[in-house]
């Protein structure tokens, strides 16, 4: 035999092994996409924690414990900005790196991520990628039926979306950069430490995720309202979602033209930025601990920034212990309803709220059918919007009961953290920083669980649907 076929046959071994490890893969992906998903976010998070509790990857060259490690990998993957260390100094120039990819990672998404990485084994985008990644724009995709498609983005228009994804968060973040770089300077950083910053907090608004790179936080900026509102603007970006960009980048200058998704989560966000920020002034303009110290304009724009930020944004201004328990409350309903779907944010998504009091108005009204913008909703969304509140409460629930029975600490902290991490908000009342380790896992589980999204969860758990040919007889319980 010639050296030339021998030296042939190992690379056609090679290849055709190549080509069995991508069949078995795009076979898993196609059985349950969203079994799929989770996976390579758990593969991710086990690569972020072995990467953070590497002795290079601390300022002081030594092993991170395992716990914090699990945490921050968890917290960074899932864009929430909780952490049991800190971030500023704790991590070494490879660290704070990591943290950076990191975000950029899980702010594409549990099932564009798992599109994408299907695309590059696959080496094209086929059908399966783009149910993949079209799940992740509409919920829907992952039941059985009939989908209206005018929700989301079209199922042909993936390609495209997911084009939008990665050049939307890269010019996005850009400018946001360029925005807050000559004010770094005009701070008087030196111009490396502040081409660094501004593109840490570039990244960290877009992504919604909250971390600061410096150890005294936002407090050398609570006063400087112009990188206060470059942060806001990075934050609303990230949290109504790329299908509504992508919608927004094509038809700009024609509201007529835009999906009733995009109408919905832009209303819906808007409505709960004004009212979220009025709350706010009123609630916390007499605290001596918070905005007692500041004018009526710094109060107005504070309560507009406290507003954005508990819609998934994570950063703050204030020490969040020193609010008020009612304004704790007020964050907690803002938190729990959280950003649009596909997006940076977490929480149980605004059009899922606007879907739900769409169903108590017609109900009230006597109407059948959910109309809103001249267009019919259809009662599988309405059913679909349910098992999320429900799914979510739940979870919500059963972290609190535990961290609880852990802590005893305060019932209003530990339920600020636990939404705080199921929305992956990142704000915190200082719970998380005295937690025992055992508390740290469940609150992880609890980032994990809200980021990959109940209905994906759910989808996960429950492979797929069986059709039934029958109906049973109906009856009508006492409700109410």
């Amino acid at each position: 035999m010639s050296g030339n076929a021998m030296g042939r046959r190992p690379s056609i071994t090679v290849r055709h092994g190549l080509a069995r490890v991508r069949e078995a893969v795009s076979d898993f992906a196609a059985k349950s996409t969203s079994r799929f998903a989770i996976l390579v976010f758990s593969f991710l998070i086990f690569v972020f924690t072995m990467l953070f509790s590497l002795p290079i990857a601390s300022a002081d060259r030594q092993v991170t414990p395992i716990a914090d490690a699990l945490f921050t990998a968890v917290s960074v993957i899932c864009v929430t900005g909780l952490s049991t260390v800190d971030m500023a100094t704790h991590w070494s120039l490879f660290g704070h790196v990591l943290v950076f990819i990191g975000v950029q990672i899980g702010a594409l998404g549990v099932l564009t991520l798992a599109s994408i990485l299907g695309f590059v084994i696959a080496r094209r985008l086929g059908l399966r990628q783009k149910l993949m990644a079209a799940s992740d724009t509409n919920p829907l995709r992952s039941h059985h039926g009939p989908v209206a498609e005018g929700q989301a983005v079209r199922l042909g228009e993936i390609g495209n979306l997911l084009v939008t994804v990665a050049v939307s968060a890269l010019v996005i973040e850009a400018a946001l950069a360029v925005l807050l770089f000559p004010r770094m300077l005009l701070d008087g950083i030196n111009p490396w430490d502040a081409a660094w910053n501004s593109v840490y907090y570039a990244a960290m608004a877009f992504t919604n995720t909250g971390f600061t790179p410096n150890a005294e936080g936002l407090a050398a900026f609570e006063n400087d309202y112009w990188f206060l509102s470059i942060l806001m603007l990075g934050v609303f970006l990230g949290s109504i979602g790329f299908p509504v960009i992508y919608a927004l980048s094509r038809n700009f200058r024609r509201p007529s033209r835009w999906s009733l998704h995009v109408k919905l989560t832009l209303v819906t966000t808007i409505i709960l930025f004004f009212a979220g920020a009025l709350a706010f002034i009123l609630l916390e303009f007499n605290n001596p601990e918070t905005w007692n110290k500041w004018n009526l304009w710094d109060t107005i724009f504070q309560g507009f920034f406290l507003s954005a930020m508990t819609r998934s944004g994570g950063f703050s201004t204030v020490d969040i212990g020193d609010l008020n328990g009612s304004t704790l409350l007020v964050a907690d309903m803002l938190m729990f309803i959280g950003g649009g779907s596909a997006s940076t944010a977490g929480g149980i998504k605004v059009t899922t709220l606007a879907v739900l009091f769409l169903a108590a108005f017609a109900e009230a009204r006597g109407r059948e059918g959910v109309e809103v913008f001249r267009r019919r909703i259809p009662q599988d969304v309405l059913r679909v919007a349910v098992s999320v509140v429900l799914w979510g409460a739940t979870i919500v629930a059963l972290s609190t009961i535990v961290i609880l029975q852990m802590t005893k600490a305060p019932l209003d902290h530990v339920l600020f953290d636990v939404i705080s991490a199921f929305a992956t908000v990142g704000l915190s009342t200082g719970l998380v920083a005295d937690l025992p380790d055992a508390g740290v896992y469940v609150l992880a589980v609890t980032m994990f669980l809200g980021r990959v999204g109940t209905v994906t969860l759910a989808a996960a758990v429950a492979a797929s649907q069986s059709g039934q040919l029958f109906k049973r007889p109906e009856e009508r319980p006492i409700v109410g």
